[in-house]
Order: structure tokens, then C-alpha cells, then sequence
């Protein structure tokens, strides 16, 4: 490995560090108020959902009140007494994830007015989680959401469709019970607004209830930007997040790394977006990206690491890809086409047959994506 890719991969693994789920979880848990909260409950009941809920909750401690996991199908267990874990499916709802929410609701109704219920959410939980309104069938819902993703639209957008679906999101969950909620939410939308982070199942907005982002893409931000200074290096965060069609950012993200200046490192985060046509092949938002900016990058001395934070963008298999100025060149010895890979969505491969995946596997966090990119002579 290069030492500009040995960097940019320790920039996205302090970032990764410093949005680990269960360090976050027990920061919130030491907070006064939240600490208060919890002792104030006759019962403590803990549920945990989403892409990171394994993480965020190996951060608790002891759950006496029982607990309820929903994790991504495939994901490991969690062998504790008391503690039941349901396994549904993601990115798409399918009858598991209707049978996890109707668990949900349940172990939501067993709590009383003199309980509490501490609440983990993570992105993923749209997903794991779905009990359609009365008369939408599940086939319909998926439709719907389906069709307005391969649209482009955002992660704010999808949710509030999500919302208007659902039997639960939009504070739903929540409002099964009389309990007191403390949701400790990580973040994987844009503005960490929590409403928004899996629809905000336990939002309720109820006067005794407590929530917290514990971890943001802007939190791995400053992990990443305070490792490039402790190697005598200036970095400039970019005040715009990533959004928008994934193949335009990457084009822009490209002609600021060309300009960049000896000793600069460039730090970027949020979640683009790709319009996909019926039939695409492997890839994702990060691979997108990064090929798009090798176009622009071609024959410049920067480099270029695009990745996505839960270790799997898409439907690839890698969290991400480089890209660099010998990248289109190498590619043209090899008979590839950039070209004809973005057109097809079919992005992995051809970052598979250069060697430039970053493939980590899953991560047990999610707070969107990261790119860092570092200028000519910058390692000198």
C-alpha cells in the first residue's frame, strides 16, 4: 500500500474509532441527566435497533428489566441472560421484519408508567422495523419506498414516506406504552435531527422522555481531522455535506483535491445519492463517487478515499474505493471503462480488477460516509 493510501486508510479508521457504538453509549449513559432518568425507573427495559444496535448496546451495562434486540439478519448474536434478539432484514422490509415489529410492540407494552425504557437507535432501523398501516400490504409498501429511492431521493425524504406507512415510525413505538423513553440515537442523517434517524419509532414527544445523539458523521470528522494534525498536516473540512447524485460530488470533491496545496488534507461527510435504472449491477454511493472523481483526478498527483462508515456500500462488498491520478490509466491497460461502469452502476469490479477496494467488512457502526483526499507532495 502507497504511504498516501496507508494515510488516508488510518484517517477512516480513527474516524470509525471515534463513532464506535458502544464507546458512545456509555459517554451518554455518564451524563447526569440521562443517569438521573434511569434511576428513576422502577424497571430499566432496553431496546436496541438498527445497523449499530449490537454495538450501542454492549455499551449498557446491565439490563434487569429485560432487553429487546432487532439486528440486521446475519449479524452476530448476543448470548446474555435476559436478553431476546429478533434477526430481520435489511435494506429491504420482508415478514421478519414485520414479526421484529410486532415483538417491538409487545415488549413496548409490558412496561408501565412507574418503568423506563432506554432506547438505542441506528440507522437500519426503517428496515428491521415494519408494521404497515391498515389496508397497505407489505408487497405495497416496499413498492413505494422502492420506487422513490431509485429516484435519488434523500435519506429524509425516504423516511418521511417511511412515516406516513407506518403503524410505529414517527413516534409510534413509543406510544404504546406509558413509560418513560431515554432514546440515545446514532446518527446517519443530515442536520442529526433525531426524528429522522430509522423514523424515530420511540419519538413520541412526551414531557418525561430524554434524547440524545450520541455519535454523528461529524464526530468521526474531527477524529479524522485531529489525526492529520497529529502528523503535522492542515485539514480542511468541507462546510458543504456530501449530497446529491453521488457521480456530480465526486466531480467537485475531484477539482478541490487538484487544487489543494502541499500539507492540506480535504475532509468530507454525509450521504450522496444514485439514481438506478431497473436492472444495475454491484456498487454503491462511495464507488460511484470515487470513480466519477478519478475522471477528474486523471494524471494530478492527488488521491482520493471515498468510504462508506457501516463497511459496506451498496451492494457491493467494500466500504469503499481510492482513487487517484494513474487510476483511469490503469484502468485503460486493463480494457476497462469508466465510462461504461458508471453507466451501468456495475462500479465494484472495476475497482476489484484495479486493487483499489477498501473492503473491511461490517463495521457494527453507521453514520453515513467519509471521503478524504490529500494533494500533491503532501507525504513529502
Amino acid at each position: 500500500m502507497s504511504p498516501e493510501r496507508a494515510f488516508l486508510s488510518g484517517m477512516y479508521r480513527a474516524a470509525l474509532e471515534a463513532v464506535d457504538p458502544a464507546r458512545a453509549v456509555r459517554r451518554a449513559l455518564g451524563e447526569p441527566a440521562v443517569r438521573a432518568r434511569l434511576r428513576q425507573g422502577r424497571r430499566v427495559g432496553v431496546f436496541a435497533v438498527g445497523k449499530a444496535a449490537r454495538g450501542m448496546f454492549e455499551g449498557v451495562r446491565a439490563s434487569a428489566g429485560g432487553a429487546l434486540l432487532v439486528l440486521p439478519r446475519g449479524s452476530p448474536s448476543i448470548d446474555r441472560p435476559g436478553v431476546e434478539v429478533c434477526f430481520s432484514s435489511h435494506p429491504e422490509p420482508d415478514r421478519s421484519s414485520v414479526e421484529a415489529a410486532r415483538r417491538a410492540v409487545e415488549f413496548f407494552s409490558g412496561f408501565s408508567r412507574e418503568d423506563v425504557i432506554l432506547c438505542l437507535v441506528s440507522g437500519g432501523t426503517s428496515s428491521l422495523l415494519c408494521f404497515p398501516v391498515a389496508g397497505l400490504s407489505l408487497a405495497a409498501k416496499r413498492r413505494r419506498v422502492r420506487e422513490l429511492s431509485r429516484s435519488g431521493a434523500s435519506i429524509a425524504e425516504l423516511n418521511r414516506l417511511r412515516t406516513s406507512l407506518s403503524r410505529i415510525k414517527g413516534g409510534g413505538l413509543g406510544r404504546v406504552t406509558k413509560a418513560a423513553l431515554v432514546t440515545l440515537v446514532l446518527s446517519d442523517v443530515p442536520g442529526d435531527r433525531p426524528a429522522l434517524i430509522g423514523s424515530g419509532p420511540t419519538l413520541r414527544r412526551s414531557r418525561g422522555d430524554l434524547v440524545r445523539v450520541v455519535a454523528s458523521n461529524a464526530t468521526g470528522l474531527e477524529a479524522a481531522a485531529e489525526y492529520a494534525r497529529r502528523r503535522g498536516l492542515f485539514p480542511l473540512v468541507r462546510r458543504a455535506r456530501l449530497q446529491g447524485e453521488a457521480a456530480g460530488e465526486g466531480g467537485r470533491i475531484a477539482r478541490s483535491v487538484r487544487r489543494l496545496p502541499a500539507g492540506r488534507v480535504l475532509l468530507a461527510g454525509g450521504e450522496t445519492t444514485v439514481t438506478l435504472p431497473r436492472r444495475a449491477g454491484r456498487g454503491g454511493r462511495t464507488l460511484e463517487l470515487a470513480l466519477s472523481a478519478a475522471l477528474v483526478l486523471e494524471g494530478s498527483e492527488g488521491t482520493l478515499l471515498a468510504a462508506s462508515s457501516d463497511g459496506r456500500d451498496g451492494s457491493s462488498r467494500a466500504a469503499g474505493a481510492f482513487a487517484d491520478g494513474t487510476t483511469i490509466e490503469r484502468s485503460r491497460v486493463r480494457r476497462l471503462s469508466a465510462a461504461l461502469a458508471l453507466s451501468r452502476h456495475d462500479t465494484e469490479p472495476f475497482f476489484e480488477e484495479l486493487d483499489d477496494l477498501l473492503v473491511t467488512g461490517p463495521t457494527g457502526t453507521n453514520v453515513c460516509d467519509w471521503v478524504f483526499a490529500i494533494g500533491p507532495r503532501t507525504l513529502i
